[in-house]
């Protein structure tokens, strides 16, 4: 099995990578620019040696159809395209074109190239807005309140439109808050685990936030590229909501990552306004019920557990960077 994954760098593209390898997969991996792309994900989890890695801009169809057709895999992955609900806000053209722009691209090219080739759609559960505590399902409505996610639920309805038109195997993971060591601290339970570790470790800065008083429902990521790749073992592809079914206030996430570090948060932690975004959800919950039933797959780790991860993580990395202080 060959398999293709846009946005390899990055998170989730690089747990897949992994996973997909340890499956026997041959893995193909696009970035905008291959050449000068770092790939430090993929370092880290120590097989960038083992994937071929090519260049492809997402919202070119020239560029997307070139690589599909030069390489014909079995399945594909479109992580690529923005990945920020607040930088869509200062970047909303982009934040099209890379995603509902690049699905299109994606699905016209398998359309031409194999329409047998197998698709998987990273959606996302910002396209529901707000859900309310309920939790929300396949069927719920969506009210997309940023840019992003505007662009996502775009890509959501191309991609059942092909399905549904020309009979692709193309499906849509309605994915929910998921999170890893492997995040860049824009993200920001990273930027909370990261300065919970620095301060415990010595620094006194003061971490700046924005709203947290909202709910989010997070899971842990390699969990939920497994999900990924369970949709495109289906008989007949559909659209899943991945997520844990729970949610959990940030400022309870605030408070759990200090604690890991015997700190109170209180003492640490400020709230600007200048960090809130133009609209926001309040509380987001996902019903993964399809997913249990169709898949067979459950969240194995809860917020706490991936509290407790990323903090482990950034314990050693922040040893890591004294050592080689110490060494220069």
């Amino acid at each position: 099995m060959k398999a293709l994954i846009c946005g390899i760098g990055g998170q989730d593209g690089s747990y897949l990578a992994k996973l997909l390898l340890e499956k026997g997969y041959e893995v193909i991996g696009t970035s905008r620019d291959s050449m000068i792309a770092p790939f430090t994900n993929l370092e880290r989890l120590g097989i960038k040696q083992k994937v071929s890695l090519f260049s492809m801009a997402i919202n070119d169809f020239r560029s997307v159809l070139t690589v599909i057709d030069t390489h014909r895999p079995n399945e594909i992955y479109n992580l690529a395209g923005q990945t920020s609900v607040g930088l869509s806000f200062e970047q909303p053209v982009e934040a099209m074109e890379s995603i509902a722009q690049g699905t299109l691209n994606m699905l016209e090219a398998i359309r031409f190239v194999d329409p047998a080739i197998r698709f998987y759609n990273a959606g996302s559960s910002e396209c529901y807005g707000d859900t309310g505590a309920d939790g929300a399902d396949e069927g719920r409505p969506f009210w997309p309140r940023s840019p992003y996610a505007v662009a996502k639920a775009s890509a959501y309805w191309l991609t059942r439109s092909y399905r549904e038109s020309y009979g692709l195997h193309a499906s849509t993971g309605i994915l929910f808050n998921h999170e890893s060591p492997l995040r860049p601290e824009r993200f920001v339970t990273q930027k909370i685990v990261r300065a919970a570790a620095r301060i415990a470790a010595g620094s006194k800065e003061k971490l700046k936030l924005g709203n947290i008083d909202i709910y989010r429902d997070w899971g842990w990521a390699p969990d939920y590229v497994d999900a990924m790749w369970r949709m495109l073992q289906q008989d007949q592809a559909g659209d899943y909501v991945v997520a844990t079914g729970e949610s959990c206030a940030l400022e309870e996430f605030v408070r759990k990552a200090f604690v890991y570090f015997g700190l109170d948060w209180h003492d640490h932690v400020t709230t600007n306004r200048d960090l809130f975004r133009p609209s926001d959800i309040k509380y987001s919950c996902g019903n993964p019920l399809k997913a249990k039933q169709e898949l067979n797959w459950s969240a194995t780790y809860k917020v706490d557990d991936v509290i407790s991860a990323m903090c482990s993580e950034a314990v050693q990395q922040e040893l890591s960077m004294r050592n080689q202080e110490l060494k220069t």
